[in-house]
């Protein structure tokens, strides 16, 4: 039984009756005087305790899928052997994740198959979400993600194309399930392109918890899990060795909510020729250590230029502005962080670009975030350019260039752009 199946729900459900079950009906027994009654009595309580906590946490597993695996749960991590491989069709263009030793490689659909809303059917109508893990070369880190692939990349009029990508971080504790049913990352991303509100854009869910249990917040922990070497350097080398997706810093942006919204605002600003727009939706604007995280920043004569280079408000006074476009959003009333969010967006200077969305009313969760996504999809759409550069022909020895450009418009109108 997988630990996030209902099977393993129902099953620890089931166990919870039976104990609680068992304990009403030896309680006559177990209410006598004695030493033996009495410790008997404590056992059968703890037990059934310690059943229906079980049951609940499986159930809340089940749900948001903290831990994907009972090897996750218990700290055994996929160590699969990495190695840059491409896999290519017959107009050389890379395709598939079927290649082994590819750094982008198959995973179970487990996860998948419980999300509902997904696309069906033919792939060049309708397009594809892929269940896959991503290796990192650098840091040997191995993650799930759910990379949905717009109908235009199975069109044969785009055979040789490349896309734009948006990687999608979740929050902490989260998941790409998260990502994929409640904040409906792929769905939203293909309603939009299916009126013409947004380009072909490849759309990549992700986890920035690369060492779960552990809140990393995209930072390089010292003699720890190296988060932002994963997301800035081994993720977009593994999309780009299988998929046909921009080269170019232009072509990428990362969003996020919650702390995957502080790591996109991070990861964005740390490596302008990595991300060049990031949309983050609850963010918070610096790094500081928690019972979760841990010591993120190491200690001795560095730790202070560390915990000052993931102060995002730090960074706006006092180094050069990245030129970069950033979305911030956070609602008046019912989110703590407005007042930041409001220090941030007057902090940032040329050449760095913010827009806001500033709801009056909202809360820090998926319903809030979910009114946010169109808006903030569509701004990003704005600033990512469709990509030039074609996949090259085998034969041909001349090199062709894509002529398709991404057609720049105003705002929308629920976004509020800031010089």
């Amino acid at each position: 039984m997988g630990l996030t199946s209902e099977t393993t729900v129902y099953v620890m459900a089931a166990v919870a009756v039976v104990c609680v079950a068992l304990l009403v009906w030896l309680w006559p027994r177990l209410a006598r005087p004695g030493v033996r009654q009495v410790l008997g009595r404590l056992t059968a309580i703890g037990v059934t305790q310690v059943t229906i906590i079980a049951a609940f946490a499986c159930w809340l597993n089940s749900s948001y899928q903290f831990f994907g695996s009972w090897d996750e749960l218990f700290g055994n991590t996929d160590t699969a052997p990495v190695g840059v491989t491409q896999a290519a069709d017959h107009n050389g263009g890379a395709t598939g994740i079927s290649v082994k030793g590819a750094l982008v490689q198959p995973a179970s659909d487990e996860q998948l198959n419980r999300v509902s809303g997904l696309p069906t059917g033919n792939p060049a109508v309708n397009g594809k979400v892929e269940s896959v893990k991503v290796i990192g070369r650098r840091t040997g880190v191995v993650d799930p993600a759910f990379v949905y692939l717009p109908p235009q990349y199975f069109q044969k009029a785009y055979a040789r194309q490349r896309f734009p990508v948006v990687v999608a971080l979740s929050g902490y504790p989260g998941s790409i399930f998260n990502l994929a049913q409640y904040l409906r990352v792929s769905q939203t991303a293909g309603q939009l392109q299916k009126s013409g509100q947004m380009q072909p854009t490849v759309m990549v869910m992700i986890r920035p918890t690369i060492a779960p249990p552990r809140d990393t917040e995209c930072v390089n922990v010292p003699g720890g899990p190296q988060t932002e070497t994963f997301l800035a350097k081994d993720l977009p080398q593994a999309l780009k060795s299988v998929y046909r997706v921009g080269h170019d810093a232009s072509a990428w942006g990362v969003m996020g909510y919650s702390s995957g919204g502080s790591c996109a605002l991070q990861l964005t600003m740390r490596n302008p020729h990595v991300y060049t727009t990031a949309a983050a939706l609850s963010p918070d604007y610096r790094v500081k250590d928690d019972p979760t995280t841990g010591n993120l920043f190491g200690s001795g004569l560095g730790r202070v230029n560390r915990v000052n280079g993931h102060d995002l408000m730090w960074r706006l006074k006092h180094l050069p502005a990245p030129q970069v476009s950033v979305l911030v959003a956070e609602s008046k009333h019912g989110e703590r962080g407005y007042p930041q969010t409001l220090a941030f967006i007057k902090a940032v200077k040329a050449p760095m670009r913010v827009v806001s969305i500033l709801p009056e009313s909202g809360s820090h969760n998926f319903p809030t975030w979910v009114r946010e996504m169109p808006a903030a999809l569509k701004w990003m759409n704005q600033q990512l350019t469709f990509p030039q550069d074609v996949v090259p022909r085998h034969l041909p020895k001349k090199k062709t260039h894509s002529t398709v450009r991404a057609e720049g418009t105003e705002p929308t109108p629920t976004a509020r752009t800031h010089k």
